[in-house]
């Protein structure tokens, strides 16, 4: 059933015209589930139902749903433009980006009391408190919430007073670092810390620089009448109110009004974040986590429609970090919505490239947090793909590493990342076999033949069955063309990358075979680059040695009359090492399949020796 249902849609899309137009897609029950623009519907939507496509899964579940589609002729593709976003925000359909526009009023909570607090707040519901706002941006109340409590030194942790003081107890490490005076261990009055309340609430209401002003006021006053202490808190203050100050600096932009908009990918999520700048100066931010994207610079245009279409405060300039499907498309929509000019723009260098990065460096935390990884890994991957030109980032890293000394006991180690982590029982041995001596280029091309020849004739996706989405290799130009040339001939369509070294051994570019591609600049890709590079020389030096080793004690077994090398090996693979082989009785080596002349030898041999 299900072969003929994309049988009959291939058809059916096969015959749609070559202009530009929406499509809708329906469900078996009639509902609109996904709604697209084409610049020419035949191509788009015939690649939906295609035989042996590449889509995500996301985009797989779409079309097992799909039960039939309708599409709308437009005369231009700016049209279709226009009437997709109309349609997706009527129908809200379940496979679009659907973002909510759930913007609403927020305020700075201050309780009465004794003990008094400061919180940000999304109502005014409580009569016992009092409310500064109203505010736009939840971002900024949090954020003005967080660094008040920082400069007056109020709590953050959540307990009440006084019913949590406890003169025994001993203070948190916010109040070593200065950033809490502690009233739950009695390091504070009720009066001074209603005082504390009281500054840090003037300090909410008027500006930055009459709030210094103040409190250097009161801090000359105290000096003055030789309160020490609180002229010393008040100094204190004022530092980090400035310190507030220079920090907030950073977040500022030379485009007095833009939006900026990154985006960070895995394989099973993505997610964008929104910096938004008031006056030059960072004022929100927003991130929305979405699923897995196909393409990156056509999941950045799908983002950019959803978001504004729900927005009317555009802004003339829209900064985004990677290249951008329908760019001229989209300046002239949001240009019509905003009634002047907007610009969508690609920065490369300079303080807007710095924004951008800081702004995707926040996505990736959040993508980092909501699929249970470490930042460092998310992040490493997601730049080292934008550095590679990958299409999105790698789940699977293989590193191939060769070893030998001399041309003795060649040997090479596979190691694999998953998820920017080692995944070691995927870890492979290799011994060469084509060839004695040394000849590095050989022996990789070797090891891939090996791999990928394994590949082919898996019957399973585990192991050897998994094609990998990156191969870099412990090696320069060389090491790559001898392997692309394996590759080539096998039909393995898989990135490969070598890793170069500096003279002291480490990790300093990327070759693709016409170029080097710099990386010490890109924190988090060096980061991960290195280690895979540390890891796969470790692992391949160490099966080294261990075959040394047995060699060595085959070399020595051999020294036994009667011992060659096929029976030497034999007993290593018995007894594990020399020692436990001196310390075998005659019963034990015929067991091992030594006949008795020869068990007596190497009995006699041990008792000697």
């Amino acid at each position: 059933m299900t072969d003929e249902r994309l049988k009959r849609l291939r058809e059916k899309s096969m015959k749609l015209p070559m202009l530009p137009g929406v499509y809708i897609m329906h469900a078996k029950s009639g509902e609109i589930i996904y709604v697209g623009k084409a610049k020419k519907l035949k191509n788009r939507v015939s690649q939906y139902f295609g035989s042996g496509n590449q889509h995500t899964d996301k985009v797989k579940r779409m079309v097992s749903n799909v039960e039939d589609f309708e599409y709308i002729i437009c005369d231009s593709e700016f049209e279709a433009l226009i009437l997709e976003c109309s349609l997706i925000k009527q129908h809200m359909p379940k496979y679009n980006i659907l973002l909510k526009d759930d913007k609403g009023y927020h305020y700075i909570k201050v309780t009465k009391g004794e003990w008094p607090t400061i919180s940000a707040s999304f109502d005014t519901d409580d009569k016992n408190a009092e409310y500064i706002g109203p505010y736009i941006s939840g971002f900024v109340v949090n954020q003005t919430v967080d660094e008040v409590r920082k400069i007056f030194r109020l709590p953050h942790c959540g307990k009440s007073f006084p019913e949590c003081i406890s003169k025994k107890g001993r203070p948190c490490l916010n109040f070593h670092i200065k950033n809490c005076s502690a009233p739950c261990c009695g390091k504070i009055s009720a009066a001074d810390y209603r005082e504390s309340v009281r500054q840090a609430v003037e300090f909410l209401k008027g500006s930055v620089s009459q709030s210094v002003s103040v409190l250097r006021e009161e801090m000359e006053k105290a000096a003055d009448e030789l309160q020490f202490e609180k002229a010393a808190r008040l100094r204190d203050r004022i530092t980090a109110i400035e310190k507030i100050r220079d920090r907030q600096k950073i977040y500022s932009s030379v485009y007095k009004r833009q939006d900026i908009i990154a985006l960070a990918v895995s394989d099973t999520a993505a997610c964008f974040e929104v910096f938004v700048f008031q006056d030059g100066k960072l004022s929100d931010r927003e991130e929305f986590l979405v699923d897995a994207v196909e393409d990156m610079p056509s999941a950045r245009a799908e983002f950019v429609r959803r978001y504004y279409t729900l927005r009317d405060n555009i802004p003339p300039r829209v900064a985004v970090d990677g290249d951008i499907e329908d760019k001229e498309l989209l300046e002239l929509w949001l240009s019509e919505k905003r009634g002047t000019n907007v610009t969508v723009a690609v920065p490369e260098r300079g303080e807007q490239e710095h924004l951008v990065t800081m702004c995707r460096n926040n996505a990736s935390e959040r993508l980092a947090q909501h699929l249970g990884r470490h930042i460092g890994q998310t992040a490493g991957l997601d730049e080292l793909a934008r550095l590679l030109g990958l299409s999105k980032p790698p789940k699977f890293i293989e590193s191939y590493d060769i070893s030998n000394t001399a041309g003795e006991d060649n040997v090479a180690g596979m190691v694999v990342f998953k998820d920017g982590k080692p995944h070691k029982s995927s870890y492979r041995k290799f011994k060469i076999k084509s060839f004695s001596g040394q000849d590095d280029f050989r022996s990789m091309q070797e090891v891939v033949e090996r791999r990928f020849t394994e590949y082919k004739n898996a019957e399973t996706e585990d192991g050897f069955g998994q094609l990998p989405d990156l191969i870099l290799l412990d090696g320069g130009k060389g090491q790559l063309s001898s392997v692309l040339e394996v590759l080539d001939r096998m039909g393995i369509n898989v990135p490969v990358f070598g890793m170069v070294k500096d003279s002291k051994h480490k990790t300093r570019a990327i070759t693709s075979g016409g170029e080097e591609i710099g990386i010490k600049a890109n924190r988090s890709a060096y980061t991960l680059v290195s280690t895979i590079q540390e890891e796969v020389h470790r692992f391949a030096i160490g099966y080294h040695r261990q075959q040394r080793s047995k060699n060595s004690h085959v070399l020595k077994l051999t020294e036994i009359e009667g011992v060659g090398e096929s029976r030497a090996k034999k007993l290593l693979s018995k007894f594990k090492t020399i020692s436990a082989i001196s310390k075998a009785t005659e019963q034990q080596l015929i067991e091992a399949g030594m006949p008795k002349n020869i068990a007596e030898n190497i009995i006699t041999y041990f008792s000697f020796s």
